[in-house]
């Protein structure tokens, strides 16, 4: 693994219409493919941070491994100041202009890496990342860079897998592999992924650090879904109900750039 997030990019090029069709796969003839604003809800912002940020007509918001563009989108579509996603893979930003362009949004799309962003320094008021830095090689690097791009008192929100489920084999749902060791590994996320991708299962405290090594203040840590009934889950290809009951899949941020 010489080159892990090279070899992931090459990997969500070839990935990318199937990847794209899966998500539209629900999307009636003629209609418009699904899109999602990840901004936080005004009154949980309203906790703590709204006096810090701007009006959102004024907000500038930046996608952080934005893929198919549909958080990008949907958060143009609420009338932010300015929506700009960046990603790594050139077929995936095929795919967010071309849902850009049916929505008619006003959103923008970048190349570029998310440990090495080609955007200025204090250009944005919120940044969000879904499911990407587990896949990055150097997350201090992408932390850093987030800092870098956010004004002060900017929010960061970002989701990974939670690496404690990450460590659990969901089919007979036993512990495969050590919290401490962090990788890298190859895992294959589900079945449109038909190759191995790179990742990294950073612990909930090399997270925490690495954020406040970048120049954030961690304000919120949230671990989703939270109920321990296996009746309360789909059955999914990559996990379980009887998991999902016992362990977390998701760890998630809320960090503010001082």
């Amino acid at each position: 693994m010489n080159d892990p997030d090279g070899e992931n990019r090459k990997l969500w090029d070839e990935w990318s219409d199937e990847f794209q069709a899966l998500w539209n796969a629900d999307t009636d003839e003629g209609g418009l493919p699904p899109v999602y604003s990840p901004l936080p809800d005004p009154e949980d912002l309203a906790k703590w941070q709204a006096e810090r940020l701007p009006d959102r007509e004024d907000l500038d918001f930046v996608e952080l491994g934005c893929g198919g563009g549909q958080g990008t989108v949907g958060t143009a579509s609420e009338g932010v100041g300015t929506a700009v996603g960046v990603d790594f893979s050139f077929q995936q930003l095929r795919h967010a202009t071309r849902v850009r362009n049916v929505y008619g949004a006003d959103a923008q799309f970048v190349t570029g890496d998310v440990a090495d962003l080609p955007l200025a320094d204090g250009a944005f008021d919120l940044a969000y990342s879904g499911y990407v830095y587990f896949m990055v090689e150097d997350v201090d690097a992408a932390l850093a860079e987030a800092r870098r791009v956010l004004r002060d008192g900017g929010l960061l929100t970002f989701q990974v897998p939670h690496p404690f489920h990450e460590q659990f084999d969901p089919a007979t749902v036993e512990l495969a592999r050590s919290y401490h060791d962090t990788g890298p590994r190859r895992d294959k996320n589900d079945d449109i992924l038909h190759d191995d991708i790179v990742v990294f299962d950073r612990t909930i405290g090399d997270l925490h650090g690495a954020l406040v090594d970048a120049g954030f203040t961690v304000r919120e840590l949230f671990e989703t879904p939270r109920s321990d009934d296996p009746d309360d889950y789909d059955e999914d290809d990559s996990t379980s109900p009887e998991l999902l009951a016992m362990v977390p899949r998701t760890l998630g941020f809320w960090a503010i750039a001082e």
